[in-house]
């Protein structure tokens, strides 16, 4: 076991045997703590056949452990009004809790017994699956979430990447207790875990306790599983896909392959591009689309970053009769930035944006938390937020227009969802979206 220094960030982090990494950061001023016990495993590890797994195994380590039933478990969390819940993405899972300070002991231990302990009991697996199902309903009656789910698999294609973390109803239907019992053995292991702490906390004695939970686990002859950069290779052309619903709005999502997180130092103007191009009230958009012609009320781009690839996106929900308009002034808009780039004013304004995004979002332990947690995950070091302010300024114009006319040449895919039964019935404009 030893303490790794870090820079200037306010970040201490030790690796104990077997790998396992304890970060901490002492937010001054709250009586809260936060933590969270991160698994570098999400729906990208999964095959086709047990596809969801990661998020369905996540669900049911809930249920019990050797020592407490799903009611101990959450009568525990509710006797010192905390919160405890997980989240699964497509390259890793996070179980956090948030509570007062004094019972950071007991957040340690009860997030741990869940995440290393989990039985996966067969009944329970009936119980919930159930549950998953009803999830991939609900996910079905947001055709914001199902366009976003489908124009990742246009982009990405049958590649882990492209497929819905939820997995499907089939897959959900198939899955056996073995088989996540067999997930959960082989993947949740102390070298590819983090566990993050953020709140009114000192190092050594949040080390300690983490040490006393995952004690029977820290094995320092364990081999370390192989880290997944650098694997990513399409499996086939971003194309188009697209869901028929008898809906009262159309809902449009394209875009393209973007870069990975360990691409340089493109994402910080990647970022700000973003930001110019829909990412708030006065970006291009945003100001042509809707304020302009009051064409849709949602439209925004985003930025999915992933270890060896990632996507750059727009998303527009409209009335479907103004579908073809919406798309090719759209597509306009990312040409016209393609060939000329952005504005001084632009790239200062989404600077700002960003910085004051930033500071603002790291105002509780919860959001420190989840920023060392993914840092140490994702890149294995931490930027304190000064360092990382820095760096946003640090980008220029031409650095931006650079990333634009690079990144908006290449294919685009897109998804569709709205009342069209095939393929013909989209509008010319949204096919073109594809084909061009």
């Amino acid at each position: 076991m030893g303490e790794i220094p870090m820079t200037d960030t306010g970040v201490r982090r030790t690796v104990l045997p077997g790998g396992l990494r304890v970060v901490t950061e002492h937010v001054p001023g709250v009586r809260s703590a936060s933590v969270g016990v991160w698994v570098g495993v999400g729906s990208r590890d999964e095959g086709p056949t047990v596809a969801g797994a990661a998020h369905f195994l996540e669900h049911l380590l809930f249920k019990a452990t050797p020592t407490r039933s799903a009611l101990d478990i959450a009568q525990a969390m509710d006797a010192v009004g905390g919160e405890l819940n997980a989240f699964t993405a497509k390259e890793q899972t996070c179980y956090y809790a948030h509570v007062i300070d004094d019972d950071l002991p007991l957040a340690v231990e009860l997030v741990s017994d869940v995440v290393l302990n989990g039985l996966c009991r067969a009944s329970d697996v009936d119980v919930e699956r159930q549950v998953v199902l009803e999830e991939i309903a609900m996910r079905d009656d947001d055709p914001e979430d199902l366009v976003g789910d489908a124009f990742l698999s246009a982009l990405f294609g049958d590649h882990p990447i492209g497929r819905p973390v939820i997995g499907s109803t089939d897959s959900i239907e198939a899955m056996r207790a073995t088989q996540l019992r067999g997930f959960h053995l082989r993947r949740y292991r102390p070298d590819r875990m983090v566990v993050a702490v953020a709140g009114n906390v000192e190092h050594d004695h949040t080390v300690e306790l983490v040490h006393r939970a995952f004690a029977d686990r820290l094995d320092p002859a364990a081999a370390p599983m192989p880290r997944r950069e650098g694997r990513f290779r399409p499996h086939s052309a971003p194309d188009l896909q697209w869901i028929n619903r008898d809906s009262e709005q159309a809902h449009l999502a394209f875009g393209v392959r973007a870069f990975g997180r360990h691409e340089g130092e493109q994402r910080w103007p990647l970022s700000v591009l973003n930001t110019v191009v829909g990412g708030g009230l006065s970006s291009r958009l945003f100001q042509r689309v809707r304020e302009e012609r009051g064409l849709a009320y949602s439209v925004y781009s985003s930025v999915d970053t992933f270890a060896d690839t990632g996507a750059f996106s727009v998303y527009i929900g409209c009335q479907p009769e103004n579908l073809g308009e919406v798309a090719s002034l759209t597509r306009g808009v990312l040409e016209e930035v393609a060939a000329d780039g952005i504005t001084d004013a632009e790239c200062a304004r989404a600077k700002g944006a960003l910085r004051g995004g930033l500071v603002l979002g790291l105002e509780d332990s919860a959001s420190r938390m989840n920023r060392i947690g993914r840092s140490e995950l994702s890149y294995g070091n931490h930027r304190s937020v000064s360092e990382t302010l820095a760096r946003i300024d640090a980008v220029t114009t031409q650095e931006v227009s650079a990333i634009a006319a690079t990144l908006l040449a290449r294919p685009f895919a897109a998804s569709v969802a709205g009342p069209y039964r095939r393929a013909r019935e989209l509008p010319a404009p949204v096919r073109r979206l594809v084909d061009s």
